[in-house]
């Protein structure tokens, strides 16, 4: 039974039992009959710019989202200049080549609730939430009334084909441009706050719900215009935390579209935006009381009470997570690692806090979006060669660069690490010790900024950065021989950063700090994209860290 049948029947139901039927927004809120509306505006960043349908069939986790969704209604109005507008509802498909966060929210979402969705999308790439998107004094295109134009009349569509619907959700990306306007940048808190007050009002919905996508912080724009989007972000939190209906949802550690030259982008591209639309989901079903955490408990504490057990402390940023390794290519390499290793317990806290263990689990692929780290293959290749207690806890956040892990931190204090990277390592230890073990700190196992690689400043700050990370840690630890493994992919080779050795300069701290391993990772499986490694790259990368350690032993 398709949903438009469910919606007829459901109807019919109330009807035949003497109820009063309304459309629109009165119908009653538990039924599996109402439309539940979602709408998603912003600019290029929920358009999808950059992206491409044929390239979802890349990404496991989001094979199939290139086909249309006949069970979700779908009405848009997308661009700028040369708008591509549905003239109606139509099944929820790619509009233009172009892959926007809507496939992958409809997808998670139904298959959650009972409910038919329908979806309204209005996004223009390089508009101001100061001028286009003003509801008071629009300028520019002229984005508010042309939204506010759309969703009316695709609500009115339902109404006149008498479909129960609600409007449920949202979904709102947008502020790069705002960050270039003297104006607009300190005033986007305020004409934040004034957008959601109009979209309620005009709507007549006053407990609407928003969710609110943080900039990303992983593109090139969150490293050279670090102040301006830290200021847009001040301005989305300043809301989030006032209004209660309004949900600051963190998208720093979705991937990011690999562009020309050195590398680096600034908007999502394929994998980023499909990434963008389950964190949307997942927000919506957490609302809703749907979204349900993927337990993996241990079966029972793998180390004997007393006894030693050595930590190691995997940190890093996107290659460290695992951007691109999929669960779904690993059985071709190595199929023992998908199985969950019990012998080994592994807590973590990944893309700043995006997901976190629950307590300490056995080590296997545990990341978002199906993705895996190098601990996997670095946990299996420790426990192939010795008996040793081993417990693996993970610290990564994609969407910071190298300063953002030293003690001083940057400008941009929400992006301060440090103090929580401690923290998480000195939890840690004492979790175990409550256990009743000894716990011996046998190093921290950091991969350095892919990032910073490809941008000149970053580049050339580099090792200054992880040598003040690393003093720091030895104090903050009390351990001042700390051994620190760092891993290094080989470095963007271009032009525009290639005057900076940034390989030597880490040599350099290497060859004056006998406890700093410096592990040239230069053998990889070949990568299609700079600075992203993909699955056989961070399995490999994994082995090559565990062979650095075992090798000092």
């Amino acid at each position: 039974m398709n949903r438009t049948q469910r919606i007829c029947i459901g109807v019919a139901a109330l009807l035949l039992f003497g109820v009063e039927v309304q459309y629109g927004e009165a119908i009653a809120a538990d039924d599996d009959a109402t439309v539940r509306v979602f709408i998603f505006a912003g600019q290029s960043n929920m358009v999808g710019s950059d992206s491409k349908v044929q390239d979802i069939k890349r990404f496991p986790p989001f094979d199939g989202l290139a086909d249309a969704q006949p069970d979700v209604r779908f009405s848009y109005s997308i661009g700028r200049e040369n708008k591509k507008n549905s003239d109606g509802w139509v099944a929820l498909q790619a509009v233009n080549n172009v892959v926007g966060p809507e496939l992958s929210f409809a997808r998670d979402v139904s298959r959650k609730i009972d409910a038919p969705i329908a979806i309204i999308k209005c996004a223009a790439g390089g508009t101001h939430l100061g001028g286009d998107w003003n509801p008071d004094e629009p300028s520019g295109f002229r984005m508010y009334p042309l939204a506010l134009k759309l969703v009316r009349s695709s609500l009115a569509a339902l109404d006149r084909q008498k479909i129960p619907y609600r409007i449920e959700g949202f979904m709102w990306h947008q502020g790069e441009n705002d960050m270039f306007n003297k104006d607009y940048m300190p005033n986007y808190g305020a004409n934040l706050a004034n957008f959601l007050t109009r979209w309620r009002r005009d709507l007549n919905t006053p407990e609407l719900k928003f969710y609110i996508g943080e900039l990303c912080t992983k593109t090139i724009w969150g490293m050279d215009l670090r102040p301006r989007m830290y200021a847009i972000s001040l301005g989305q939190r300043a809301v989030t935390s006032t209004d209660p209906l309004a949900e600051y949802i963190i998208t720093s550690h979705v991937g990011v579209e690999i562009g020309g030259g050195v590398g680096l982008h600034y908007h999502y591209g394929t994998l980023g935006q499909l990434e963008h639309g389950v964190n949307y989901a997942n927000a919506y079903l957490r609302t809703i009381g749907s979204h349900e955490k993927r337990s993996r408990p241990l079966k029972k504490w793998p180390y004997q009470k007393g006894s030693k057990v050595k930590l190691c402390v995997l940190a890093g940023h996107r290659n460290m997570e695992g951007e691109r390794a999929f669960v779904q290519e690993l059985n071709p390499l190595n199929p023992a690692l998908l199985k969950d290793n019990d012998e080994i317990a592994f807590k973590y806290s990944i893309g700043g806090g995006a997901k976190t263990s629950d307590g300490w689990e056995p080590l296997g692929p545990a990341g978002y979006y199906d993705t895996f780290g190098p601990e996997v293959s670095f946990g299996n290749a420790l426990q192939e060669k010795h008996a040793d207690n081993i417990a693996i806890a993970k610290f990564t956040h994609s969407g910071s660069q190298m300063n953002d892990w030293t003690p001083e931190g940057s400008m941009a204090r929400s992006r301060h690490l440090y103090p929580q990277f401690i923290q998480f390592i000195r939890d840690s230890i004492k979790e175990l010790q409550a256990k009743g073990h000894e716990v011996e700190l046998t190093g921290i196992f950091y991969h350095v900024g892919e990032n910073e690689m490809s941008m000149h400043p970053y580049r050339k700050q580099a090792a200054e950065w992880l040598l003040s990370t690393v003093r720091q840690s030895r104090q903050d630890l009390e351990q001042p021989h700390l051994k620190w493994y760092v891993s290094q992919q080989p470095p963007t080779d271009h032009e525009r950063v290639n005057s900076i050795d940034v390989t030597a300069e880490i040599e350099k701290l290497a060859a004056t700090d006998s406890d700093l391993l410096h592990i040239k990772a230069f053998d990889l499986p070949a990568q299609e994209k700079k600075l992203v490694i993909d699955t056989a790259g961070i399995v490999r990368l994994g082995e090559l860290i565990a062979q650095a350690y075992l090798s000092g032993q």
